[in-house]
């Protein structure tokens, strides 16, 4: 093979998320051919590479997403924490190593991706992406023509020194909005509420571009597959570098 950039590799084996893998370098955690390897190294097959002790080998694996739905209390990690339950936990049957694209708060619930692809999860969560995320809101009170407007145009987050990108919100009951976001702040719009005197009661995300939530059950999930994908990962990747 080709030399290619140590993060991509680990990524391509399942390993890791690049990021992630750029982080375990600069820790020290990864060696190649038993000595420290440095964030941006070129690595091949006949390199030996381990991390954190365990040693990485074989063809790189299959490209899978995972299509979750997320319980409210579960944490998108892939670390373990005591008292914590990790969103692998959901799924024990699955052997390959994947780690989840982007965050849900653990206070909400609702459709996340598992992937083994660190191109994608790049692509996906990259602060230029314009991928639409679409959420089912319940508030504390009625919401007030004025305060949607306000959403919509956006708010400023002083705590986060932004201003939120515009969003389409619908109504979808009483208390109910529907939200559709570009833009993927830690905790947006429960923030943007916050700023306009409204307090979250439930939130949970429902769509992620062109892949629905539907009728996955909570702490359930399923492989993308098929024409689904195949759009999903072409809309993902139209912007990525070649």
């Amino acid at each position: 093979m080709e030399p290619v950039r140590l993060n991509k590799y680990l990524s391509d084996h399942g390993v890791c998320s690049r990021r992630e893998a750029d982080r375990l370098t600069e820790l020290g955690a990864v060696l190649v051919n038993g000595k420290p390897a440095a964030v941006g190294q070129k690595v091949t097959d006949s390199d030996v590479i381990t991390v954190e002790g365990k040693p990485v080998s074989g063809a790189p694996r299959e490209k899978v997403i995972i299509a979750v739905n997320k319980p409210v209390d579960v944490v998108c990690t892939t670390r373990s924490f005591k008292g914590e339950k990790n969103i692998l936990e959901l799924l024990p049957d699955r052997k390959a190593r994947l780690y989840p694209v982007g965050r849900l708060d653990k206070d909400s619930e609702g459709l996340i991706f598992l992937t083994n692809d660190g191109a994608f999860t790049a692509e996906l969560t990259r602060a230029a992406g314009l991928h639409e995320k679409e959420y089912e809101v319940v508030l504390n009170k009625e919401p007030t023509d004025d305060f949607i407007k306000r959403l919509e145009k956006g708010v400023y987050l002083r705590e986060l020194q932004k201003t939120t990108a515009p969003c389409k919100i619908t109504r979808a009951g009483e208390k109910k909005l529907r939200i559709i976001l570009t833009q993927g702040l830690n905790r947006q719009i429960r923030r943007m509420c916050g700023a306009c005197g409204y307090e979250v009661r439930s939130l949970k995300r429902v769509r992620i571009m062109n892949v629905l939530l539907g009728d996955l059950k909570p702490g359930s999930y399923r492989e993308l597959k098929g024409e689904e994908k195949a759009v999903l990962m072409k809309n993902v990747m139209r912007g990525a570098k070649k």
